[in-house]
C-alpha cells in the first residue's frame, strides 16, 4: 500500500463536528453504556492485573522525588514529565497538533495559553476508561520474539493478529499491538528513535474505520515515519484529526502474559486519568481484568 500523506489523512480521518462543535472527548464517545456493561462481563476469574510501569524518578529535568519527615510524618513531592518513553501516560486530545490544527477544527493557537490547554486537556477524560482491550500480537504471529530496527506494522499485520486472536475490533474497543520490543533499552535512548519499529501510517484509517475508542501497545507510529509529510502519524492525525485516546508505554509484556494464563486475548481494560485541567496528559495505571 503507498503511504497516505498527512493532507489526505486529516480529511479521511476526522471526527470533525462528530460529537458536536464543543466536543474534546474524542473518541472515547464511541464507548457506549451497552459496551461497558458487555466488558464488565469479560471478567470470570477475578484477575486484576497492572499494566503499567514504575515511575522512574531520575533527574529534576525529567522526573524527581522529594520525601522529607515531619514530626511523624513522612510527606513527598514529586515532579512529573508525563509525556516520552519512560511513564505509562494517556495523552489528552490537545496534547499534538497537525502543523496549525487542533482537534475538532479548532486552531492551535486558540487551544492554550501559560497555563495549559484550554481546549482538549486531559480534563475531559476524567470520567475513565471502561471498555473492551484486546490484545493483537503482530511478533507472535510473525514468529518472531520482537520486531527489529526500522520495521513497520501494516494492516496486513493487524489484521492476521486479529485473526490469529480469534476476535473482531469494532466500535468502543481499546486495541494494544504488540510488537516485542518492550522495554529494551535502545528503543529508549535518542538513538533508539531514528529507527524504532512501529505502525505504519495506513493503520491509521484502519483504526478510524473500525472506531477503536484506544490506541495503546509497546510501540507507536514507525520512527521515522517513512513516505509521510508528518513526523509521528498516529499522534499528529490521530490526536489532530480523530481525537483518538492514546494510552502509551504500558506494560504489554505483563499484559501477554496474562492472556496467555487465561487462554484469551479480550479483557476488561480500566484506566483513570488524573483531574488535571489544562494537562496535555496524565500517569496512568491502567487496569486488566479478567
Amino acid at each position: 500500500m503507498v503511504e497516505p500523506e498527512w493532507h489526505e489523512l486529516m480529511v479521511s480521518c476526522s471526527n470533525e463536528g462528530r460529537w458536536g462543535a464543543a466536543d474534546d472527548r474524542g473518541t472515547l464517545n464511541y464507548i457506549s453504556a451497552e459496551q461497558v456493561v458487555a466488558a464488565l462481563g469479560l471478567v470470570k476469574a477475578g484477575d486484576v492485573v497492572s499494566i503499567a510501569y514504575d515511575i522512574p524518578f531520575v533527574s529534576e529535568e525529567a522526573s524527581a522525588l522529594e520525601v522529607r519527615r515531619e514530626g511523624n510524618s513522612l510527606l513527598d513531592r514529586f515532579t512529573l514529565a508525563v509525556h516520552g518513553f519512560d511513564v505509562t501516560h494517556l495523552d489528552a486530545v490537545g496534547h499534538v497538533f497537525c502543523g496549525e490544527r487542533a482537534y475538532n477544527g479548532r486552531k492551535a493557537a486558540d487551544s492554550y495559553d501559560e497555563h495549559g490547554l484550554s481546549f482538549g486537556s486531559i480534563a475531559a477524560m476524567t470520567g475513565g476508561i471502561v471498555t473492551r482491550g484486546v490484545l493483537l500480537d503482530v511478533a507472535r504471529v510473525r514468529g518472531v520474539e520482537s520486531l527489529t530496527a526500522g520495521e513497520g506494522i501494516s494492516v496486513e499485520d493487524v489484521e492476521q493478529a486479529e485473526r490469529a486472536a480469534g476476535v473482531t475490533v469494532g466500535e468502543g474497543d481499546a486495541v494494544f499491538i504488540r510488537s516485542g520490543i518492550g522495554r529494551n533499552l535502545y528503543w529508549l535512548r535518542s538513538e533508539g528513535a531514528a529507527d524504532r519499529p512501529g505502525i505504519l501510517a495506513e493503520v491509521v484509517p484502519w483504526l478510524h474505520a473500525r472506531r477503536v475508542a484506544v490506541y495503546s501497545g509497546d510501540c507507536i507510529e514507525q520512527l521515522p515515519a517513512g513516505g509521510v509529510a508528518s513526523h509521528m502519524p498516529l499522534h499528529e492525525i490521530g490526536l489532530a484529526a480523530m481525537g483518538l485516546a492514546l494510552l502509551d508505554n504500558p506494560d504489554v509484556e505483563t499484559l501477554r502474559a496474562a492472556c496467555d494464563r487465561h487462554g484469551r486475548q479480550e479483557f476488561l481494560l480500566v484506566v483513570s486519568p488524573l483531574r488535571i485541567r489544562g494537562g496535555t496528559g496524565s500517569a496512568v495505571n491502567p487496569l486488566a481484568l479478567f
